[in-house]
Protein backbone atom coordinates (compact mmCIF):
# COMPACT_ATOMS: atom_id res chain seq x y z
CA UNK A 1 0.00 0.00 0.00
CA UNK A 2 2.77 2.50 0.95
CA UNK A 3 4.38 1.70 -2.28
CA UNK A 4 1.29 2.60 -4.31
CA UNK A 5 0.55 5.57 -2.10
CA UNK A 6 3.94 6.71 -2.98
CA UNK A 7 3.56 6.52 -7.29
CA UNK A 8 -0.08 8.14 -6.96
CA UNK A 9 1.57 10.88 -4.91
CA UNK A 10 4.71 11.04 -7.30
CA UNK A 11 2.32 11.32 -9.98
CA UNK A 12 0.17 14.41 -8.59
CA UNK A 13 3.77 15.59 -7.71
CA UNK A 14 4.96 15.64 -11.19
CA UNK A 15 1.42 17.11 -12.36
CA UNK A 16 1.69 19.95 -10.41
CA UNK A 17 5.18 20.97 -11.63
CA UNK A 18 4.37 20.50 -15.06
CA UNK A 19 1.43 22.55 -14.34
CA UNK A 20 3.39 25.48 -12.55
CA UNK A 21 6.94 25.92 -14.51
CA UNK A 22 4.46 25.86 -18.04
CA UNK A 23 1.49 28.17 -16.29
CA UNK A 24 -0.74 26.00 -17.38
CA UNK A 25 -4.56 26.72 -15.91
CA UNK A 26 -5.21 23.19 -15.71
CA UNK A 27 -4.79 21.48 -11.64
CA UNK A 28 -1.64 19.61 -11.19
CA UNK A 29 -4.17 16.99 -10.00
CA UNK A 30 -5.47 16.75 -13.03
CA UNK A 31 -2.32 16.34 -14.82
CA UNK A 32 -0.79 13.96 -12.63
CA UNK A 33 -4.24 11.91 -12.93
CA UNK A 34 -3.30 11.79 -17.05
CA UNK A 35 0.00 10.67 -16.28
CA UNK A 36 -1.01 7.98 -14.43
CA UNK A 37 -3.50 7.22 -16.34
CA UNK A 38 -1.23 7.22 -19.43
CA UNK A 39 1.20 4.96 -17.32
CA UNK A 40 -1.88 2.73 -16.47
CA UNK A 41 -2.63 2.48 -20.63
CA UNK A 42 1.59 1.69 -21.40
CA UNK A 43 1.31 -0.83 -18.85
CA UNK A 44 -1.72 -2.35 -20.31
CA UNK A 45 -4.26 -2.80 -16.78
CA UNK A 46 -4.06 -1.51 -13.27
CA UNK A 47 -2.24 -3.86 -10.94
CA UNK A 48 -4.07 -5.27 -8.04
CA UNK A 49 -2.17 -3.44 -5.64
CA UNK A 50 -3.24 -0.39 -7.01
CA UNK A 51 -6.64 -1.30 -7.64
CA UNK A 52 -6.65 -2.51 -3.70
CA UNK A 53 -5.46 0.77 -2.45
CA UNK A 54 -7.89 2.89 -4.78
CA UNK A 55 -10.62 0.66 -3.08
CA UNK A 56 -9.37 1.71 0.02
CA UNK A 57 -9.21 5.22 -0.46
CA UNK A 58 -12.50 5.56 -2.24
CA UNK A 59 -14.19 3.32 1.10
CA UNK A 60 -12.92 6.27 2.67
CA UNK A 61 -13.55 9.41 0.40
CA UNK A 62 -16.18 10.80 2.72
CA UNK A 63 -13.23 11.72 5.44
CA UNK A 64 -12.06 13.87 2.49
CA UNK A 65 -14.95 16.69 2.74
CA UNK A 66 -14.26 16.99 6.66
CA UNK A 67 -11.74 19.97 5.81
CA UNK A 68 -14.28 21.79 3.11
CA UNK A 69 -17.12 21.30 5.57
CA UNK A 70 -14.43 23.33 8.32
CA UNK A 71 -13.88 25.81 5.37
CA UNK A 72 -17.28 26.52 5.32
CA UNK A 73 -17.95 27.04 8.63
CA UNK A 74 -15.07 29.08 9.25
CA UNK A 75 -16.66 31.41 6.27
CA UNK A 76 -20.08 31.48 7.26
CA UNK A 77 -20.37 35.21 7.54
CA UNK A 78 -18.94 36.01 4.28
CA UNK A 79 -21.59 33.00 2.35
CA UNK A 80 -24.70 34.58 4.55
CA UNK A 81 -23.37 38.15 3.30
CA UNK A 82 -23.11 36.96 -0.09
CA UNK A 83 -26.07 33.84 0.31
CA UNK A 84 -28.42 35.57 -2.82
CA UNK A 85 -25.38 35.04 -5.45
CA UNK A 86 -24.05 32.09 -4.60
CA UNK A 87 -27.73 30.67 -4.56
CA UNK A 88 -28.55 32.16 -8.02
CA UNK A 89 -25.15 30.65 -9.15
CA UNK A 90 -26.16 27.48 -7.76
CA UNK A 91 -29.71 27.08 -9.37
CA UNK A 92 -28.15 29.14 -12.82
CA UNK A 93 -25.37 26.62 -13.44
CA UNK A 94 -27.36 23.52 -12.71
CA UNK A 95 -30.36 24.27 -14.98
CA UNK A 96 -27.69 25.26 -17.93
CA UNK A 97 -26.16 21.86 -17.22
CA UNK A 98 -29.39 20.23 -17.52
CA UNK A 99 -30.17 22.20 -20.77
CA UNK A 100 -27.09 21.36 -22.28
CA UNK A 101 -27.40 17.84 -21.26
CA UNK A 102 -31.18 17.50 -22.74
CA UNK A 103 -29.42 19.42 -26.25
CA UNK A 104 -26.69 16.54 -26.44
CA UNK A 105 -28.96 13.53 -25.28
CA UNK A 106 -31.71 14.87 -28.06
CA UNK A 107 -28.68 15.07 -30.90
CA UNK A 108 -27.36 11.54 -29.91
CA UNK A 109 -30.65 9.97 -29.92
CA UNK A 110 -32.12 11.28 -32.57
CA UNK A 111 -32.37 8.33 -35.37
CA UNK A 112 -30.52 7.78 -38.27
CA UNK A 113 -31.89 8.09 -41.94
CA UNK A 114 -31.16 4.36 -41.85
CA UNK A 115 -33.27 3.82 -38.82
CA UNK A 116 -36.34 6.13 -40.07
CA UNK A 117 -36.60 3.56 -43.27
CA UNK A 118 -36.65 0.66 -41.28
CA UNK A 119 -38.83 1.88 -38.73
CA UNK A 120 -41.40 3.01 -41.76
CA UNK A 121 -40.98 -0.36 -43.49
CA UNK A 122 -42.40 -2.27 -39.83
CA UNK A 123 -45.11 0.08 -39.61
CA UNK A 124 -48.44 -2.01 -39.86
Amino acid sequence: MLGTLTILLLCQLAGELIARLAHLPVPGPVLGMLLLFAGLMLRGGVPSAVQETAGGILRHLSLLFIPAGVGVMAHMERLSAEALPIVVALFGSTLFGVAVTAKVMAALVRPTPAAESDAEGQQP
